[in-house]
């Protein structure tokens, strides 16, 4: 730049002195050219200051989206685990859901050999202890209590054998408290049996078990005259 000027410098003196024919016209124009060749510098100068404010900025600039994407990424990890620990709770319920849905019984009343069970004088819990089914383990074989595990629609049945006698052969279904239906059969002489069936919606924890009615008895052995079946049919 300087070498410039200095060379336009040269060119206005030598006109000066071997060119008498230039007009003042010229010299004129070509020294506002010598003026405008000495003020860049000070235009380049300014034109790279406003390029290291505008890099400056851009690095600025840079940074925060460099944070920015570092705090999204991380909102994004957090979400996803979030929604993996929700898809995990879903699936844990799920399978909570489909185990306590397999419920089914089926027991007989005696554990071995043949018998009776009864006269007695009021109303006794039969327990059937010969299980031959227990999906869901919500019949007890100690007690002869069924607990529903789950809210649902539930199927019980229920036979009672008898073998002669004097006394009449009866048991009734009761869920809580209640008294539902009974089963009943007099058999006077040789083998006879009566069953029943019903259909119950049951909340979680309600019980279901069978009594034997007051001075009447059952009869059972290794074919299973007396049982006790239930299962879920589906959950409300």
């Amino acid at each position: 730049m300087k070498i410039t000027v200095i060379f336009l410098l040269l060119l206005l003196v030598c006109s000066g002195s071997t060119d008498q024919n230039k007009t003042e016209a010229e010299k004129e124009i070509l020294a506002q050219q010598i003026t405008s060749l000495q003020s860049l510098p000070q235009d380049i100068l300014a034109v790279l200051r406003e390029m290291a404010v505008t890099l400056t900025q851009q690095k600025f600039d840079i940074r925060l989206l460099q944070t920015e994407n570092k705090e999204h990424a991380a909102k994004l990890k957090e979400l996803q685990e979030t929604e993996c620990k929700k898809q995990e709770t879903e699936v844990d319920k799920l399978k909570q859901q489909l185990k306590v849905g397999q419920v089914a019984f089926s027991a007989s009343l005696l554990a071995t050999g043949s018998g009776y069970v009864g006269p007695f004088p009021k109303q006794t819990t039969l327990i059937f202890k010969h299980v031959d089914t227990n999906i869901g383990k919500a019949y007890k074989p100690d007690t002869g209590i069924f607990t529903a595990p789950v809210r649902g629609a539930y199927h019980f049945e229920w036979y009672i054998g008898t073998y002669g006698g004097h006394h009449a052969s009866a048991a009734v279904l009761v869920k809580n408290s209640q008294q539902i239906v009974t089963a009943y059969e007099h058999q006077t002489s040789g083998y006879g049996t009566t069953s029943m069936g019903v259909t119950l919606l049951l909340e979680v924890g309600d019980v279901v078990f069978l009594r034997l009615l007051a001075n009447t008895k059952v009869y059972d052995n290794s074919h299973q005259y007396t049982a006790f079946t239930g299962h879920l049919l589906f959950t409300m």
